[in-house]
C-alpha cells in the first residue's frame, strides 16, 4: 500500500534525518512541510520540493511532527484538526503525550516513537557505523514505540513508518507512553546525562590538577567502557578495592534518596521545565 506521508518540520535536523531515510522508500509518496527559510533552502539543496503545511497534511495517511518539545502541543493544535479521517499522527518524543498537551481527534491514530540510539556495545564494523552516534545513518539502533490513542492496525501502520525513518532498526519494543516518559527523560537524560556531564567534568577537574589531557582523556574512557562492561554485562566482577572505592562515590556523591526522581510527583515536575 503505497502512503502519503507528511514530515512537518521537514527541514529541521531531524526532519532532515528522518526524511532522508523515508525518501528511500518507493511506496511513500513523501511531503515535505517547512517555514524557516534555512530550512527550505536545505529541502531545495537535496533535492525535494517544500509543500504547504495545509494542502499536505489533508491528503496524508501519515503526519510526522519533527519539531521541538516545547512547540508540539502548539503545533499539533494547528495540525490536528486538518488531518484525514482514519490517519495517522506521528510524534517523535513522549513529553507532549504524557502532558496532556498533545491535541486529538477521536476519528485519528496517535502515535509516539522514540530512537534508543545505537548502543554501547553494538558491533560497529565501518567507518560510517562508528561515526553514527546518534542512529539514523548507519550505526544499527532499537527504538521504542508506544499507541497514544486510536486504532490498533493504525498502530501498525505508525510503527513501519518509525522503523523506516529512523532505520537501520532492529527492534521496536512497543511500551507505554508513561514509560517512554519514564525512560526519556527521568533514565536517558536526568541520570544518564547528568553523568555524561560529570565525567566531562571529572575530566577538566583532574587535567586542572596537572594530570595530561591525553592521558586522562584515555584513562577515563577507557574506564567507562570496562565499568559498564561489568555492571550491564557480566563481563568480571569488579575487585574488593574497586568496589570499596564505588561504595565511597555512591555515598560522597549520590543523595540517598536519588531514585525518587522516578516518583510521578518528579517526572510531572522534570516534564513540566522541558515544555516550559
Amino acid at each position: 500500500m503505497r502512503l502519503t506521508v507528511s514530515v512537518i518540520g521537514a527541514g529541521g535536523k531531524m526532519g532532515t534525518r528522518i526524511t532522508n531515510n523515508l525518501a528511500k522508500h518507493e511506496n511513500y509518496n513523501l511531503l515535505f512541510c517547512e517555514k524557516s527559510e534555512q530550512g527550505i533552502i536545505g529541502i531545495e539543496e537535496r533535492g525535494f520540493e517544500v509543500t504547504p503545511t495545509e494542502k499536505a497534511v489533508k491528503q496524508s495517511d501519515v503526519v510526522i511532527l519533527a519539531v521541538p518539545d516545547t512547540l508540539l502541543g502548539t503545533i499539533s493544535k494547528q495540525i490536528v484538526p486538518l488531518l484525514r479521517t482514519g490517519s495517522v499522527l506521528l510524534t517523535l518524543d513522549p513529553a507532549a503525550a504524557y502532558a496532556d498537551e498533545l491535541a486529538l481527534r477521536d476519528e485519528c491514530t496517535f502515535v509516539v516513537a522514540h530512537p534508543c540510539h545505537p548502543s554501547v556495545f553494538a558491533e560497529k564494523f565501518t567507518p560510517e557505523e562508528h561515526a553514527d552516534a546518534f542512529g539514523g545513518v548507519a550505526a544499527k539502533q532499537d527504538i521504542v514505540a508506544a499507541l497514544y490513542k486510536g486504532e490498533e492496525e493504525k498502530y501498525n501502520i505508525g510503527e513501519q513508518v518509525a522503523i523506516h525513518m529512523y532505520a537501520p532498526v532492529e527492534t521496536c519494543h512497543r511500551i507505554t507512553v508513561e514509560q517512554m516518559a519514564i525512560l526519556e527523560p527521568t533514565a536517558a537524560e536526568v541520570v544518564t546525562g547528568s553523568v555524561a556531564v560529570v565525567l566531562k567534568e571529572t575530566l577538566d577537574q583532574v587535567v586542572k590538577m596537572g594530570v595530561p589531557e591525553p592521558a586522562a582523556k584515555a584513562f577515563i574512557l577507557g574506564h567507562v567502557q570496562i565499568c559498564l562492561s561489568v555492571v550491564f554485562r557480566g563481563t568480571n566482577p569488579f575487585s574488593d578495592a574497586c568496589q570499596v572505592a564505588i561504595d565511597y562515590g555512591l555515598e560522597e556523591i549520590y543523595k540517598s534518596d536519588w531514585k525518587n526522581i522516578f516518583e510521578k510527583e518528579a517526572l510531572d515536575k522534570v516534564i513540566t521545565r522541558m515544555l516550559n
